[in-house]
């Protein structure tokens, strides 16, 4: 193939080629310096050559023999020459007036295989906790008057299944994750799904793995067993010890449900050893003790996997995080992140998801045109069986593209991936951070801005500082257990 060609890379007159500095992201880990390539989200290290052309432009353009002339003392010619190549085959430097690199703007084909399906099988839920997005006030869907039913049926769910084995085209395995309200209020259909799916699957030579969300307030003896048994992967909704999970996470008559979840939960991570149990944190204003709820869970409770993410919601809520909140929260990641790296660097197992997660998309080189899978690999099936662009959206009329029975509406689905691809978010192309975030979560700009294409400007700061500690973490170890960094290559 072909290389690009990189516009004032040459110059057919023999003058000597004007270089400057392209769109990249210096971090350093170790006293190694490091490049995270924009929009390619390739990562290169710097020797010390590289670091001092580099140096050497950050004052402006300079012709080669300019460099040549200014290097020559501490580098051999031809070692500047073949560097100066090599960092314009990567695309760290080239002609100043080159146009910037940007994300091809071609949309996944009409056949894009889906990986994932989320069955939303009941839109009632126990609880009463005053930030959800399902039963809050922000939210996109009438789950109380709304016309679908409040469970999905067993012949909704069937569809649903043959609708997931259709849309996975050829690939071999799929996911399919079971949601609410409260999934364990339909646990019936939850059972017989499972059992559908799984040989419905194996008539199709593929395999179909499970998972679900719960907030543990309806788990029974039965039921965890049914889990292990069945290795369905679990996620517990709980925001933190008893003064913090007492706030918000409530029943309908107010009660908390530290005391009800706290022995369920004890029982589940004893009994369910197959897979990893996890803990899902929103965190609010009103507790935002990030590391004392990350020990808590870990340390007292026994969760495996912890994942924090600030509430969604608009900004005048009482429970919306402050942007003087959200630096504090940023300097608890970034503790809590240090800690990960620490047990990474002795091979050791951090529970800390939000790390684990950014640099598994940093090892693979992900680079975003979507901001997730949401309306292409993933998608949402609602109580009727109606597809939307994710869980998040499921029932709500705007956001559905098709059917379990009738399949996806490509003109729909089309519409959104042209109205949500990176190329379309002009508040994006100058932020090195894009490959990574590319706008963040539809569900967070829809509550935010009324429109789920919208850059979700309000994290922009929080984002590239995140991003940031992870690339020096992933920097860190690439220097000094580069080993720890295969477990992502699955």
């Amino acid at each position: 193939m072909t290389p690009p060609v990189v516009a004032g890379s040459s110059d057919t007159t023999g003058a000597s080629k004007v270089l400057g500095l392209r769109d990249f992201h210096p971090f350093e880990a170790f006293g190694a310096r490091f490049l995270y390539m924009v929009p390619s989200a390739g990562i290169f290290r710097m020797d010390d050559c590289g670091s001092a052309i580099l140096d050497a432009l950050e004052g402006g353009p300079r012709t080669e023999d300019d460099l040549v002339a200014e290097l020559n003392d501490r580098f051999d010619i031809d070692r500047i020459l073949e560097t100066v190549e090599e960092l314009t085959e990567i695309r760290a430097v080239g002609g100043p007036d080159a146009p910037k690199d940007e994300a091809p703007n071609d949309l996944p084909p009409a056949d894009f295989p889906l990986n994932t399906m989320v069955l939303n099988v009941t839109n009632k839920c126990n609880l009463a906790c005053t930030y959800c997005y399902e039963y809050g006030e922000d939210k996109i869907v009438d789950t109380q008057y709304g016309s679908q039913p409040k469970f999905m049926s067993e012949d909704t769910a069937e569809e649903s299944v043959e609708f997931l084995l259709r849309q996975s085209g050829s690939q071999p395995k799929a996911h399919l994750t079971f949601f609410g309200g409260e999934t364990l209020l339909n646990f019936p259909v939850l059972q017989k799904t499972v059992a559908y799916a799984r040989r419905r699957a194996a008539e199709e030579s593929k395999t179909i793995s499970f998972s679900l969300t719960t907030n543990a307030t309806l788990l029974k003896p039965e039921i965890i067993q049914w889990l292990a048994d069945n290795d369905v992967g679990v996620t517990v909704s709980i925001d933190g010890p008893k003064p913090v999970q007492d706030g918000l996470r409530v029943f309908h008559n107010g009660r908390g449900t530290y005391d009800v979840v706290l022995p369920k939960i004890k029982e589940l991570i004893a009994t369910h050893r197959s897979r990893p149990i996890g803990a899902r944190v929103t965190l609010t204003q009103k507790h935002l003790n990030v590391l004392e709820i990350y020990r808590h869970l870990t340390d007292e409770l026994g969760f495996r996997e912890v994942g924090l993410a600030p509430v969604t919601t608009q900004e005048h809520r009482d429970y919306a995080i402050t942007p003087d909140s959200k630096d504090s929260m940023l300097e608890q990641f970034e503790e809590l992140a240090a800690e990960w790296l620490e047990h990474a660097l002795r091979d050791e197992h951090h529970g800390f998801t939000n790390v684990t997660d950014t640099i598994e998309e940093i090892h693979k080189g992900v680079s975003k045109a979507y901001g997730c899978g949401a309306g292409l690999g993933l998608l949402g099936v609602a109580t009727d069986g109606d597809v939307s662009l994710c869980h998040r959206f499921a029932g709500s009329p705007e956001h559905t593209i098709g059917s379990v029975a009738d399949g996806v509406d490509r003109e729909k689905q089309e519409k959104f991936l042209v109205d949500h691809h990176i190329a379309e978010k002009t508040d994006c192309h100058t932020c090195w951070a894009r490959p990574i975030c590319s706008g963040g979560c539809y569900h967070e700009a829809h509550v935010q801005y009324g429109d789920s294409s919208h850059a979700n400007l309000h994290y922009c700061t929080w984002v590239r500082s995140w991003t940031h500690t992870c690339l020096e973490i992933y920097g860190a170890l690439a220097e000094k257990n580069p080993k720890f960094l295969e477990r992502f290559d699955a």
